[in-house]
């Protein structure tokens, strides 16, 4: 039976925990956590930034959902879409046959990305598109005549998806290598460019952090290098900002060894930084580019890789040439529909706009966080995405033990008081690309409650 998307009785709450009890799998969670009173929030409804428990409450989204509902909740105009395409009976064999709106998509998305004259590999999720701009990077070589190109440098701290291979490529805070080791061969680390704890520079950028970079081609052999992965802005790693020198110097790089770029903006893709990628803040032309999340704002899976047409020429030619590769949810004809009218909601109601104009007046407002204790740090990502770095002590940068709970201690605080965000150390923002000044001023007005409450039960003045 399929739950009717309104109020739920109590007694159908506790049904519905019971199943989770006995057959859901919750997403790296505990599964004994659902036997917590309160603990399986079944949300029901949602519009614009806010989000509806089964019971009623209202809860602001100010992380979208983990950085997917671009353009908020609610939105008919992608209902519709979707509904449409599917009366259509719409279908199609992923190697004989297509749809004109995975087409439409693909076209779409080439003009608004930083090569108009690209080629898009459209997938079912951020980590198949990552998966497809790894495997696009080793061929590519191949067809160039450099079969031995096989290793991928990529950064700490970094997250790039679920699959084994994205976790060997710098594991994140989800999906940690340790629990399935060993990672896969060929997948060399370098620094990220987090400034605030840096070891290189102690907060005075240096670029060293670029330097790792050459320094590891070189190690590893460059003959055995086929490219470097890292998100523009990383929020896995707390929404690292890097300098302003930092991937135009990595570009630079990687056209000195033949080593192919790849941008991993499936969080940072589509508005989230006040442009629509975040490669355009510095002027940026990876060589390959992954999305997904924000292409349909969440309201069905897809992503992509979006090749360059330099990279995307090197596989015209005969059999040899082919990229034997394919996905088969990759441009499904429904999500396809669903990412068209979700773009279309972005120039109609201009939110990369919006985001860039919110996420100033955002920047401004959260200044007043410092005045707590234990606010470290305040990263801003430009748009909005920002990084709040919580410490047991501002002069030093200590952080608060494992003893001291954060995690959790935040994660009950958040819901108590109505307020969705991606909280560990590092509090990061993200809320709907739709936000307004007064969903503003309600954030981060939450937030200073939130951090208040945190200090006393941290017994911190």
């Amino acid at each position: 039976m399929v739950a009717k998307l309104q109020n739920l009785s109590d007694k159908e709450v506790e049904e519905l925990r019971q199943e989770a009890l006995d057959h859901y799998w919750m997403p790296a969670r505990q599964m004994n956590d659902l036997k917590e009173p309160g603990a399986l929030k079944v949300m029901t409804e949602g519009e614009g930034c806010w989000v509806t428990q089964s019971d009623g409450t209202r809860y602001f989204d100010a992380c979208s959902g983990l950085w997917v509902k671009a353009a908020g909740y609610g939105r008919k105009k992608i209902a519709d879409a979707v509904y449409e395409t599917m009366l259509t009976g719409m279908t199609y064999h992923p190697t004989a046959t297509t749809s004109p709106n995975s087409i439409r998509l693909a076209s779409k998305v080439a003009s608004i990305s930083p090569d108009s004259e690209s080629r898009v590999f459209l997938v079912s999720g951020g980590s198949e598109a990552v998966e497809t701009a790894v495997k696009m990077a080793k061929k590519y070589h191949r067809n160039r005549g450099e079969p031995t190109r096989f290793k991928v440098i990529s950064r700490l701290g970094s997250y790039h998806g679920a699959t084994h291979l994205c976790i060997s490529l710098g594991g994140g805070s989800v999906a940690f290598p340790g629990d399935y080791g060993p990672i896969m061969l060929g997948t060399p680390k370098v620094t990220q460019p987090y400034q605030y704890r840096c070891h290189h520079c102690e907060g005075k950028c240096n670029l060293k952090c670029a330097g790792d970079v050459e320094r590891t081609i070189q190690a590893e052999g460059v003959e055995q290098v086929a490219a470097v992965i890292g998100e523009p802005i990383s929020a896995a790693a707390g929404v690292a900002v890097p300098h302003p020198q930092y991937w135009p110097t990595l570009r630079a790089i990687c056209d000195k060894y033949g080593v192919l770029l790849i941008a991993d903006e499936v969080i940072t893709g589509f508005g989230r930084t006040g442009k629509m990628f975040a490669s355009e803040h510095w002027g940026l032309k990876p060589d390959i580019i992954t999305v997904a999340k924000a292409l349909t704002s969440g309201y069905l899976p897809i992503g992509a890789a979006i090749a360059s047409k330099a990279v995307a020429d090197t596989f015209i030619g005969g059999e040899s040439e082919t990229f034997r590769h394919l996905i088969t949810f990759g441009g499904n004809p429904v999500s396809a529909a669903a990412a068209l009218a979700n773009l279309e909601i972005f120039e109609e109601e201009d939110l990369v706009g919006n985001s860039e104009r919110m996420g100033d007046y955002m920047n401004q407002q959260l200044q007043t966080l410092y005045e707590h204790p234990i606010v470290g740090d305040i990263r801003w990502a430009k748009g909005l995405l920002f990084g709040i770095e919580l410490v047991k002590d501002k002069a030093t940068k200590e952080k608060f033990p494992k003893e001291a709970e954060i995690k959790k201690k935040l994660t009950q605080l958040m819901h108590q008081n109505k307020l969705f965000m991606f909280a560990q150390d590092t509090i990061s923002l993200a809320p709907p690309l739709c936000i307004n000044k007064d969903e503003v001023d309600h954030v981060v007005k939450t937030l200073n409650i939130l951090i208040s409450e945190l200090e006393q039960e941290l017994g911190i003045k």
